[in-house]
């Protein structure tokens, strides 16, 4: 065994504890807080509410922790044994050495080492969240949003790679002009995905007449969003979980409602949630999250760029370099980058967090500075997603991009934040 893989051993390793320690330290703060409501949320939800959110928890990270531990166990038998690269090669029996073929053989091979996950996404799905009653959708649907996702992945995702591999032939610096390409291609479908794409797995309709619609149209118009349309997802065809989004920029942008929000929240409640994502709109919240995307996928790139060029990398794993071939590199990349991306995570927690709390402030001065309907927002959200209302501090802040139930609030009583 080479030094590569043992050093890849212990990237594994090392996630592996950090991933399950952090699960512990929060199934512990859940237990230590589940013999009664907190002081808290003392009156704000029913003990049969908080015991119901307890266990909601406990299950899920206990199926987390179980994931964790099998996804670790598959990544190390399809990098250690060379299974990976025999399969690669299988497929590229197949698809053969060309630019196709190559892309080809790389989506195969992940499609195929995909399918071991599949069990865990159904028992979640319909068997977790159908015990605490969130399930809301079918084996047919699941299948039929599987199989739709898969079809798009192979039109949008072929073309892209085979122009990558295109794009190593030309120059040295090639992973610039990959992620310049990238980068191009995630921006136009910020635009593509939410009007194209999602209406492919949901039907958008937009917000009926009535004092609600007047009510935020108000708001927008006194935000200076100036709105063109509010849209109301059918995301109770799939799950009892309630949300709102932001999505595209210019005139592009959508805010969208889940009908599941709707039912759960007061004209008042809703207001404060549009105010809160106008807000992230009108303190330019989306240009920075791109921007720290943008370099994040540059450092992948170059990154990606410096592995090609060293036999070792691949060959440690069962592959045989050729020059100029990066089809395996980007395979290896994709199964392994979250080794690394995986302790990056908190920092880019710790700006999505403070985008949270600024676009919850901007929320309650929209409303006149009153925290109340925000507030009372969270705290239905929160009772009716079951969310975990006691989780460990450190959990929730290496895991969390919002801030805890307990902060925001805190945040938006303080007068002078």
């Amino acid at each position: 065994m080479n030094s590569i893989a043992l050093i890849f051993i212990a990237l594994l390793l090392l996630r592996l504890a950090m991933q399950l320690g952090l699960d512990l330290l929060n199934l512990k703060s859940v237990n230590a807080a589940a013999g009664s409501v907190p002081a808290a949320f003392a009156g704000r939800i029913e003990p049969e509410t908080y015991a119901r959110s307890v266990d909601y928890t406990r299950a899920r990270l206990r199926l987390s922790m179980a994931e964790t531990l099998y996804d670790a166990l598959i990544l190390a038998v399809l990098l250690l044994s060379g299974l990976l690269a025999w399969i690669w090669y299988a497929f590229s029996g197949v698809f053969g050495a060309g630019l196709w073929g190559q892309s080809a053989t790389l989506f195969a091979t992940g499609i195929l080492i995909g399918l071991p996950s599949l069990p865990f996404d159904w028992y979640s799905q319909f068997r977790l969240e159908e015990r605490f009653g969130f399930n809301r959708s079918t084996l047919a649907l699941w299948l039929t949003d599987k199989i739709k996702g898969l079809v798009i992945g192979l039109i949008i995702g072929l073309p892209l790679v085979a122009f990558l591999l295109w794009l190593v032939g030309l120059s040295e610096y090639w992973w610039l002009w990959a992620f310049v390409a990238v980068f191009v291609f995630q921006l136009v479908m910020v635009v593509v995905y939410p009007t194209l794409i999602m209406p492919l797995f949901n039907k958008f309709t937009e917000l009926e007449e009535g004092d609600l619609k007047t009510r935020l149209f108000d708001l927008s118009e006194r935000t200076g969003f100036r709105a063109r349309t509010i849209l109301v997802m059918d995301g109770s065809k799939r799950s009892g979980h309630s949300n709102a989004f932001f999505t595209g920029f210019g005139k592009f942008r959508r805010i969208v409602l889940f009908d599941t929000l709707m039912e759960q929240l007061k004209p008042r409640q809703l207001e404060a949630v549009l105010a809160h994502e106008i807000g992230h709109y009108k303190l330019g919240h989306i240009p920075r999250m791109i921007a720290m995307s943008a370099f994040t996928l540059l450092l992948s790139f170059a990154l990606i760029g410096y592995l090609a060029g060293q036999p070792a990398f691949v060959e440690a794993f069962g592959f045989d370099w050729q020059a100029g071939q990066l089809a395996p590199v980007l395979l290896l990349f994709m199964l392994m980058g979250g080794l690394l991306t995986f302790w990056l995570s908190p920092l880019s927690n710790v700006l999505s967090r403070k985008h949270e709390y600024e676009a919850d402030h901007f929320a309650r001065e929209a409303l006149g500075g009153d925290p109340e309907p925000l507030v009372e927002a969270l705290h239905t959200l929160s009772e009716k997603n079951l969310s975990n209302l006691t989780p460990h501090p450190l959990y929730s802040g290496f895991y969390y991009s919002h801030p805890t139930l307990i902060e925001r609030e805190a945040a938006l009583r303080n007068k002078d934040n």
